[in-house]
């Protein structure tokens, strides 16, 4: 009887579970809650979660000035770390500048130095700013004139075209510097940028520099009120690559943009009288002539408002060009821990050093960028080592 009875068991309770659908035709498990797949799920997702974890999202925000030389330095620095992964945003150095103050961006890039009322808005985090160079570059004069192949601009010329004063391609102050040229009789259209600009900056206050009237009546800022625009004779565009579209679809049109985006597009470019009252074209060797002439006017990296940008801009040396610049990193010194956790404030810092060194060998240069001479860039090292990591 109790053998009966076993054999009885067994065989209720091989028609419950073929009755529940948990065995199909293969003899396999067919239950949801007690598959092999589904308790591996969590499991798939704590290891995806724990692989993404190791991975260190740095984020850098700003000027586009130095666009081309960031994106090299960016792809080249995550093939051989693999773990950190830099994301990129332009926007401007006022938008750089501005996601630096909230948090929105670990890393700030900014063409002019920080002014001093801002600096004081980021001491009020409870952190310590930190700004240095880390590449240097020049502002280019582009133009889109057929059959004009060499063009040459004084400063006061230059800022005369800027301010709509010289209407026309052929007006006698162009025509007296460029008497081989054939200019024609065509109406100047003026492309600037219109979002806040490091490039812009940087290009007012030269053309403050060698022209009196254009400090009175335009001044020098990263957004400025170009008086062509009341003329009909002005076109802006957002960001260098704005600019250069504008400049590349209208006949006639000059403008002014970082050098990289000129020799990335091949634009024609101005030889720009230089204090000496040599025409230069921005090179290698002539902004090299230029940093040698400034590079002494940089503050320490605590002191960055300090920075100003009209000791650094038309500087002296027959072989100079008048329209250099350094561009910016902005990084906190990180306070207690203020801005990034140890692991970011050590990737950072592995990240700006491998900048201000193997970034700045030739290799590594974009075209249209001069590495940091070395006592230049010793300045920048000397502020990665006051990030805080623990």
């Amino acid at each position: 009887m109790k053998r009966l009875g076993a054999l009885l068991l067994v065989f209720l309770l091989g028609i419950a579970v073929l009755s529940s659908g948990c065995i199909n035709s293969k003899g396999e498990s067919t239950t949801p809650s007690s598959t092999p797949s589904s308790t591996a799920t969590p499991k798939q997702s704590s290891t995806t979660s724990s692989s993404s974890a190791k991975v260190i999202v740095i984020r850098t925000t700003g000027a586009t000035f130095p666009q081309y030389q960031i994106q090299k330095w960016i792809e080249e620095y995550m093939k051989t770390h693999p773990n950190v992964k830099i994301e990129y945003e332009g926007g401007g150095s006022g938008h750089g500048q501005e996601a630096f103050l909230k948090g929105l961006t670990d890393i700030g890039r900014t063409d002019p130095p920080v002014k001093e009322s801002t600096w004081k808005k980021f001491l009020q985090t409870g952190d310590q700013p930190l700004q240095f160079p880390e590449v240097v570059g020049a502002v280019v004069v582009a133009y889109n004139v057929p059959g004009v192949d060499e063009l040459k601009l004084d400063g006061e010329t230059l800022a005369k075209i800027f301010m709509g004063e010289i209407e026309y391609w052929d007006d006698e102050a162009i025509k007296k510097l460029n008497p081989n040229a054939k200019l024609p009789h065509e109406k100047i259209i003026v492309v600037h940028r219109s979002d806040a600009s490091g490039t812009t900056a940087i290009f007012t206050t030269y053309l403050s520099l060698v022209s009196k009237e254009f400090a009175e009546k335009v001044g020098a800022g990263k957004l400025v009120n170009w008086p062509v625009d009341k003329m009909g004779r002005g076109i802006g565009g957002k960001g260098n690559p704005g600019v250069v579209q504008a400049l590349k679809s209208t006949k006639y049109s000059i403008a002014y943009t970082e050098l990289s985006f000129a020799i990335e597009e091949n634009l024609k470019v101005v030889a720009l009288k230089n204090k000496a009252g040599k025409f230069v074209k921005p090179t290698d060797e002539t902004i090299k002539a230029a940093v040698s002439a400034v590079k002494t006017y940089i503050p320490e990296p605590t002191e960055g408002y300090k920075e100003d940008l009209k000791q650094l801009l038309n500087a002296p040396g027959e072989n100079a060009y008048p329209i250099v610049a350094f561009t910016h990193i902005l990084v906190w010194e990180n306070r207690g821990g203020k801005h990034y956790s140890p692991e970011k404030a050590k990737a950072i810092k592995d990240f700006l050093r491998w900048i201000l060194t193997e970034g700045q060998k030739k290799e590594h240069i974009a075209p249209g960028y001069v590495g940091l001479p070395k006592d230049v860039a010793e300045i920048g090292l000397k502020a990665v080592d006051m990030i805080q990591t623990g």
